[in-house]
């Protein structure tokens, strides 16, 4: 092997760096594992040098290497994700220091001037891009067939995309562990391990009930209840519209503070949205004005990231997920819009972060088991049951499952569907509770009542 090999040459060349994936389509005569054996080499012997984690991890030849590994540009604007010119002069702007920037408040004129389906922040050829990116073979089928097809993945890509934008550090291996064995990583904070689980609980809101939820109080409000769950000082302001004023860090925005302005703007808010019909301009509209907003006491960002989604998952479309999507790129762009209400910056990331999601979930749709149509048409009955057996712990089991199949489901179907609950119940663990409707106390105490020999 030579240092003059075109691998190390493509490296040494992009002043931006090159990603794994970039290098086996510039180089597709070699193999996955060779390049990484030779990457690893090249590290060890200080001829290139490697920044972030995972699919976003970044190799840069020795030459770049000082430029890209100093403290200062590790925090610059990602120069992998292309930017307008207006997306430019934002982050110029909002890169001095916070007392060269104006103290600015809430807007009002900002979401008032928007008229829906006239107003667009996303252009024509922009959303047809979007469209065509995000388009699924569950296009024409019911709403939220794609995302309840995908859960299991969806579930740790987003709890771990979204988490890690607010600093969490669980790897995405550790997020599968607690998602899919309700196994918490060792060495991390309990309030890491709690977001991430918040995250699964208010994913399962939304997919689960896909035909209910919508643009309005109840459905934003229950979704942050879940989200912020045991991570606020005061757990009254779960699933509460703020009463006080907030200060936002590292940013000389001021949000409103008198809560009677707080609900007048989000009724507004609500109202606009729900008239938009493109999904992609309806997912990007609330995630500019939630968190411009800030009706919450925090966790914000969050649940707009969250709600984004729900119009995508209707319209069967690719989930916008946030994988790989840098914190320093995010930060900039929320930034840019609460000090200088201009959206252009947030737009493409918006674009590219869409991208980044769906070359992930196109890449597995072969290996995309159709939903079971039995489960799925009685989902609602199969949960019911396994809420039933569990807190009926002194009860057969068997006998109250039977008894709740047969008031719902045709003879023809009860036994596979009776089947199917003992499936999900031999299967059940803390990891989804949540999808029940079931505490912790309530599965432990169901546990404790097999292990003493009671009715089971």
């Amino acid at each position: 092997m030579s240092t003059a090999h075109p691998l190390l040459q493509s490296i040494r060349t992009a002043p931006a760096g090159l990603t794994l994936s970039e290098l086996l389509v510039a180089h597709p005569d070699v193999a996955r594992r060779t390049a990484q054996r030779w990457i690893s080499q090249w590290i060890d012997g200080g001829q290139v040098s490697a920044v972030g984690e995972g699919r976003a991890r970044r190799y840069f030849g020795k030459m770049t290497t000082v430029i890209a590994a100093t403290a200062e540009d590790a925090d610059r604007f990602p120069v992998f994700i292309p930017l307008s010119a207006d997306s430019r002069d934002i982050v110029a702007y909002i890169d001095q220091p916070p007392e060269a920037r104006k103290p600015v408040g809430y807007q009002r004129d900002f979401l008032d001037a928007y008229r829906p389906n006239v107003t667009r922040y996303l252009s024509d050829s922009l959303r047809r891009q979007l469209h065509k990116m995000g388009k699924t073979a569950q296009a024409t089928a019911p709403a939220g067939t794609y995302s309840r097809a995908i859960l299991n993945r969806l579930l740790i890509d987003l709890s771990w995309a979204s988490s890690h934008l607010e600093g969490n550090t669980y790897s995405r291996l550790d997020t599968r562990e607690l998602i899919e064995h309700g196994t918490a990583a060792q060495g991390k904070a309990a309030i890491e391990t709690q977001m991430i689980l918040n995250h699964k609980t208010a994913i399962e809101l939304l997919v689960e009930n896909i035909g209910t939820v919508g643009f309005d109080r109840y459905t934003l409000m229950n979704l942050h209840s879940a989200l912020s769950e045991n991570l606020l000082p005061n757990p009254a302001d779960e699933g509460r519209l703020r009463q006080h004023a907030v200060d936002i860090g590292k940013s000389v925005y001021r949000p409103l503070s008198a809560p009677q302005q707080i609900e007048e703007v989000l009724d507004v808010l609500l109202d606009k949205v729900n008239q938009i019909v493109d999904p992609f301009e309806q997912s990007f509209f609330v995630l500019v004005h939630v968190p411009y907003l800030q009706p919450f006491a925090d966790v914000n960002k969050r649940t707009s990231r969250l709600v984004a989604n729900l119009p995508l998952f209707r319209a069967n479309l690719c989930p916008l997920t946030f994988l790989d999507v840098p914190e320093q790129a995010y930060s900039r762009a929320i930034l840019g819009l609460y000090e200088m209400t201009r959206v252009e910056l947030l737009r493409d990331l918006f674009v590219w972060a869409y991208e980044r999601s769906t070359q992930e979930y196109l890449a597995i749709k072969q290996n995309l088991a159709e939903p079971d149509p039995l489960r799925l048409a009685w989902r609602e009955v199969i949960k019911q049951a396994i809420r039933d057996v569990v807190l009926q712990p002194d009860q057969d089991a068997l006998s109250v499952i039977r008894q709740g199949v047969m008031a719902t489901v045709p003879i023809t179907d009860r036994d596979n569907v009776q089947a199917l609950v003992v499936e999900e119940l031999r299967r059940l663990h803390e990891g989804v509770l949540a999808r029940y409707g079931l505490r912790p106390s309530e599965f432990v105490a169901w546990k404790a009542a097999q292990v003493t020999g009671r009715p089971n």
